[in-house]
Protein backbone atom coordinates (compact mmCIF):
# COMPACT_ATOMS: atom_id res chain seq x y z
CA UNK A 1 0.00 0.00 0.00
CA UNK A 2 2.80 2.52 0.31
CA UNK A 3 2.89 2.57 3.94
CA UNK A 4 6.44 2.32 5.77
CA UNK A 5 8.96 3.46 7.47
CA UNK A 6 11.43 5.94 6.42
CA UNK A 7 9.61 6.98 3.06
CA UNK A 8 7.65 9.64 2.43
CA UNK A 9 5.45 10.83 5.12
CA UNK A 10 1.35 9.25 4.50
CA UNK A 11 -1.81 10.64 5.80
CA UNK A 12 -4.52 9.18 6.92
CA UNK A 13 -7.33 11.64 7.42
CA UNK A 14 -11.29 12.00 6.81
CA UNK A 15 -14.43 13.64 9.39
CA UNK A 16 -14.92 11.27 12.60
CA UNK A 17 -17.77 10.05 11.21
CA UNK A 18 -20.00 9.29 8.25
CA UNK A 19 -22.96 11.21 7.79
CA UNK A 20 -26.45 11.17 7.69
CA UNK A 21 -27.90 11.35 3.89
CA UNK A 22 -28.40 14.70 3.58
CA UNK A 23 -24.41 15.08 4.63
CA UNK A 24 -23.02 12.85 2.57
CA UNK A 25 -22.90 15.36 -0.64
CA UNK A 26 -20.50 17.19 1.22
CA UNK A 27 -18.73 13.90 2.47
CA UNK A 28 -17.85 13.56 -1.23
CA UNK A 29 -16.80 17.20 -1.91
CA UNK A 30 -14.39 16.94 1.59
CA UNK A 31 -13.03 12.96 0.26
CA UNK A 32 -12.42 14.71 -3.67
CA UNK A 33 -10.43 17.82 -1.96
CA UNK A 34 -8.23 15.23 0.66
CA UNK A 35 -7.54 13.11 -3.13
CA UNK A 36 -6.63 16.62 -4.97
CA UNK A 37 -4.25 18.01 -1.98
CA UNK A 38 -2.60 14.67 -1.24
CA UNK A 39 -2.41 14.30 -5.00
CA UNK A 40 -0.61 17.61 -5.33
CA UNK A 41 1.62 17.01 -2.57
CA UNK A 42 2.49 13.20 -3.23
CA UNK A 43 1.67 12.31 -0.21
CA UNK A 44 0.45 8.53 -0.07
CA UNK A 45 -3.60 8.87 1.21
CA UNK A 46 -6.09 6.58 2.89
CA UNK A 47 -9.52 8.00 3.83
CA UNK A 48 -10.86 7.91 7.22
CA UNK A 49 -14.50 7.76 8.10
CA UNK A 50 -16.18 5.63 10.75
CA UNK A 51 -19.53 3.98 9.95
CA UNK A 52 -20.22 3.42 13.87
CA UNK A 53 -19.30 5.53 16.99
CA UNK A 54 -20.13 3.09 18.90
CA UNK A 55 -18.02 4.18 22.01
CA UNK A 56 -19.62 7.64 22.27
CA UNK A 57 -20.07 8.95 26.50
CA UNK A 58 -23.56 9.57 25.82
CA UNK A 59 -26.26 7.52 24.10
CA UNK A 60 -27.75 11.30 22.85
CA UNK A 61 -24.21 11.57 20.91
CA UNK A 62 -24.18 10.66 16.85
CA UNK A 63 -23.48 7.69 15.89
CA UNK A 64 -23.13 7.06 12.68
CA UNK A 65 -25.39 5.38 9.72
CA UNK A 66 -24.36 1.95 11.01
CA UNK A 67 -22.68 -1.24 9.68
CA UNK A 68 -23.83 -1.99 6.77
CA UNK A 69 -24.81 1.83 5.21
CA UNK A 70 -21.92 2.68 6.18
CA UNK A 71 -19.81 0.20 4.39
CA UNK A 72 -21.71 1.27 1.28
CA UNK A 73 -20.96 4.51 1.52
CA UNK A 74 -17.30 3.41 1.88
CA UNK A 75 -17.15 1.34 -0.56
CA UNK A 76 -18.97 4.16 -3.33
CA UNK A 77 -15.99 6.59 -2.20
CA UNK A 78 -13.37 3.98 -2.90
CA UNK A 79 -14.79 2.75 -6.06
CA UNK A 80 -15.12 6.50 -7.16
CA UNK A 81 -11.31 8.24 -5.79
CA UNK A 82 -9.39 4.90 -6.34
CA UNK A 83 -8.23 5.36 -2.03
CA UNK A 84 -7.32 2.90 -0.04
CA UNK A 85 -10.18 3.13 3.14
CA UNK A 86 -9.92 2.84 6.80
CA UNK A 87 -12.15 2.76 9.43
CA UNK A 88 -12.75 0.84 13.07
CA UNK A 89 -14.30 -1.78 14.27
CA UNK A 90 -15.88 -2.42 17.51
CA UNK A 91 -17.05 -6.26 17.66
CA UNK A 92 -15.79 -9.59 16.12
CA UNK A 93 -19.39 -9.81 14.06
CA UNK A 94 -18.16 -6.49 12.27
CA UNK A 95 -14.73 -7.66 10.90
CA UNK A 96 -15.72 -10.09 7.97
CA UNK A 97 -18.14 -7.58 6.64
CA UNK A 98 -16.06 -4.43 6.76
CA UNK A 99 -12.94 -6.58 5.44
CA UNK A 100 -14.72 -7.00 2.36
CA UNK A 101 -14.79 -3.12 1.97
CA UNK A 102 -12.00 -2.09 3.95
CA UNK A 103 -7.90 -2.01 3.10
CA UNK A 104 -7.33 -0.94 6.53
CA UNK A 105 -8.80 -2.48 9.96
CA UNK A 106 -8.37 -0.02 12.92
CA UNK A 107 -9.05 -1.38 16.30
CA UNK A 108 -10.30 1.87 18.59
CA UNK A 109 -7.37 2.68 21.38
CA UNK A 110 -10.53 1.57 23.63
CA UNK A 111 -10.21 -1.83 22.18
CA UNK A 112 -6.91 -2.22 21.49
CA UNK A 113 -6.59 -4.90 24.64
CA UNK A 114 -9.42 -7.08 23.37
CA UNK A 115 -7.73 -10.20 21.93
CA UNK A 116 -10.44 -11.97 20.07
CA UNK A 117 -10.85 -9.08 18.23
CA UNK A 118 -7.56 -8.05 17.25
CA UNK A 119 -6.79 -11.59 16.05
CA UNK A 120 -10.47 -12.26 14.13
CA UNK A 121 -8.98 -8.99 12.16
CA UNK A 122 -5.41 -10.29 12.18
CA UNK A 123 -6.85 -13.38 10.57
CA UNK A 124 -8.51 -11.35 7.35
CA UNK A 125 -4.80 -9.96 6.29
CA UNK A 126 -5.53 -6.63 6.34
CA UNK A 127 -3.38 -3.93 7.24
CA UNK A 128 -4.11 -3.18 10.93
CA UNK A 129 -4.04 0.31 12.68
CA UNK A 130 -3.42 -0.97 16.28
CA UNK A 131 -4.29 2.36 18.38
CA UNK A 132 -2.18 2.71 21.42
CA UNK A 133 -5.22 2.75 24.40
CA UNK A 134 -4.68 6.22 26.28
CA UNK A 135 -4.03 3.75 29.29
CA UNK A 136 -0.87 2.00 27.43
CA UNK A 137 2.78 2.13 28.01
CA UNK A 138 4.35 2.63 24.24
CA UNK A 139 6.60 -0.28 24.46
CA UNK A 140 3.57 -2.49 25.84
CA UNK A 141 2.00 -2.04 22.04
CA UNK A 142 4.75 -5.00 21.43
CA UNK A 143 2.25 -7.42 22.94
CA UNK A 144 -0.78 -6.14 20.58
CA UNK A 145 1.32 -6.17 17.44
CA UNK A 146 2.32 -9.74 18.43
CA UNK A 147 -1.15 -10.98 18.63
CA UNK A 148 -1.54 -9.65 14.80
CA UNK A 149 2.11 -11.69 13.68
CA UNK A 150 0.81 -14.32 15.10
CA UNK A 151 -1.49 -14.84 12.48
CA UNK A 152 1.08 -14.56 10.15
CA UNK A 153 -0.21 -11.05 9.53
CA UNK A 154 2.71 -8.72 9.65
CA UNK A 155 0.91 -5.79 7.70
CA UNK A 156 1.01 -3.76 11.17
CA UNK A 157 1.11 0.21 12.01
CA UNK A 158 1.22 1.58 15.69
CA UNK A 159 -0.71 5.17 16.08
CA UNK A 160 0.07 7.07 19.21
CA UNK A 161 -2.89 9.42 20.50
CA UNK A 162 -2.24 10.74 23.95
CA UNK A 163 -2.25 9.68 26.92
CA UNK A 164 -4.53 10.10 30.19
CA UNK A 165 -3.59 12.61 32.52
CA UNK A 166 -6.20 13.14 35.20
CA UNK A 167 -9.93 13.46 34.34
CA UNK A 168 -11.09 15.22 30.63
CA UNK A 169 -7.24 15.69 29.87
CA UNK A 170 -5.03 13.72 27.42
CA UNK A 171 -1.28 14.74 27.21
CA UNK A 172 1.53 13.66 24.32
CA UNK A 173 5.40 12.16 25.61
CA UNK A 174 6.88 12.10 22.32
CA UNK A 175 9.04 9.46 23.17
CA UNK A 176 6.26 7.11 22.65
CA UNK A 177 6.90 7.23 18.94
CA UNK A 178 10.86 6.47 18.96
CA UNK A 179 9.92 3.69 21.42
CA UNK A 180 6.90 2.21 19.60
CA UNK A 181 9.61 2.72 16.09
CA UNK A 182 11.94 0.40 18.19
CA UNK A 183 8.81 -2.66 17.52
CA UNK A 184 9.37 -2.71 14.12
CA UNK A 185 6.58 -1.23 12.36
CA UNK A 186 5.98 2.14 10.97
CA UNK A 187 4.18 3.96 13.46
CA UNK A 188 1.28 7.03 13.20
CA UNK A 189 0.79 9.96 14.82
CA UNK A 190 -2.96 11.10 15.59
CA UNK A 191 -2.68 15.04 16.18
CA UNK A 192 -6.31 15.55 16.29
CA UNK A 193 -7.28 12.78 18.98
CA UNK A 194 -4.19 14.07 21.39
CA UNK A 195 -5.95 17.57 21.68
CA UNK A 196 -8.73 15.99 22.70
CA UNK A 197 -10.45 16.78 26.17
CA UNK A 198 -12.38 12.76 27.05
CA UNK A 199 -15.61 14.02 28.23
CA UNK A 200 -14.76 17.27 28.76
CA UNK A 201 -17.84 18.61 26.76
CA UNK A 202 -20.92 17.87 29.12
CA UNK A 203 -21.34 14.34 28.07
CA UNK A 204 -19.07 14.77 24.90
CA UNK A 205 -15.70 15.21 24.42
CA UNK A 206 -14.10 18.70 24.13
CA UNK A 207 -10.83 19.11 22.44
CA UNK A 208 -8.03 21.80 21.86
CA UNK A 209 -8.22 22.73 18.06
CA UNK A 210 -5.94 25.13 17.80
CA UNK A 211 -2.50 22.95 19.63
CA UNK A 212 -3.04 19.94 16.42
CA UNK A 213 -0.68 21.88 13.97
CA UNK A 214 1.90 22.33 17.01
CA UNK A 215 1.88 18.62 17.87
CA UNK A 216 2.05 17.37 14.61
CA UNK A 217 5.14 19.39 13.63
CA UNK A 218 6.50 17.65 16.69
CA UNK A 219 5.00 14.57 16.20
CA UNK A 220 6.46 14.37 12.57
CA UNK A 221 10.33 15.57 13.92
CA UNK A 222 10.07 12.80 16.47
CA UNK A 223 10.06 10.52 13.74
CA UNK A 224 6.59 9.19 12.69
CA UNK A 225 5.92 7.87 9.56
CA UNK A 226 2.68 8.90 9.17
CA UNK A 227 -0.34 11.68 10.24
CA UNK A 228 -3.82 10.63 11.38
CA UNK A 229 -6.01 13.99 11.33
CA UNK A 230 -9.58 13.84 11.38
CA UNK A 231 -10.53 17.62 9.31
CA UNK A 232 -13.91 18.72 8.36
CA UNK A 233 -14.76 21.47 6.31
CA UNK A 234 -16.95 23.18 8.85
CA UNK A 235 -15.50 21.65 12.37
CA UNK A 236 -17.72 23.63 14.72
CA UNK A 237 -21.13 21.88 12.54
CA UNK A 238 -19.02 18.60 12.78
CA UNK A 239 -21.29 15.68 14.53
CA UNK A 240 -18.83 14.20 15.76
CA UNK A 241 -15.41 15.47 17.13
CA UNK A 242 -15.71 18.94 15.64
CA UNK A 243 -13.64 20.30 18.79
CA UNK A 244 -10.74 18.45 17.81
CA UNK A 245 -10.44 18.49 14.13
CA UNK A 246 -8.42 20.20 11.62
CA UNK A 247 -10.50 22.69 9.35
CA UNK A 248 -10.18 21.58 6.01
CA UNK A 249 -8.93 25.13 4.71
CA UNK A 250 -5.78 24.91 6.86
CA UNK A 251 -4.80 21.14 5.89
CA UNK A 252 -2.63 21.84 2.50
CA UNK A 253 -0.66 24.41 4.75
CA UNK A 254 -0.07 22.22 7.50
CA UNK A 255 0.81 19.17 5.29
CA UNK A 256 3.54 21.67 3.29
CA UNK A 257 4.98 22.30 6.91
CA UNK A 258 5.22 18.24 7.95
CA UNK A 259 6.60 17.31 4.58
CA UNK A 260 9.69 19.78 4.95
CA UNK A 261 10.33 19.06 8.61
CA UNK A 262 10.40 15.38 7.49
CA UNK A 263 12.70 15.62 4.98
CA UNK A 264 15.17 17.59 7.31
CA UNK A 265 14.81 14.91 10.00
CA UNK A 266 15.32 11.89 6.80
CA UNK A 267 18.82 13.69 6.18
CA UNK A 268 20.13 13.55 9.42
Amino acid sequence: MGLSRNSRLFLIAGPCVIPPKSGQKELFQTAQILKDITDELGIPFVFKASYDKANRLSHRSYRGPGLKDGLKVLACLKKEFKFHILSDIHSISEVKPAAEVLDIIQIPALLCRQTDLVIAAARTKRVINLKKGQFMAPLDMKYIAEKVSSCGNHNIILTERGTVFGYHNLVNDMRSIPIMKSIGYPVVYDATHSVQLPGGGLGKSAGQRDMIKHLAQAGVAAGADGLFLEVHPKPDRALCDGSNSLALKDLKSLLVKLIGIKSIIDGI
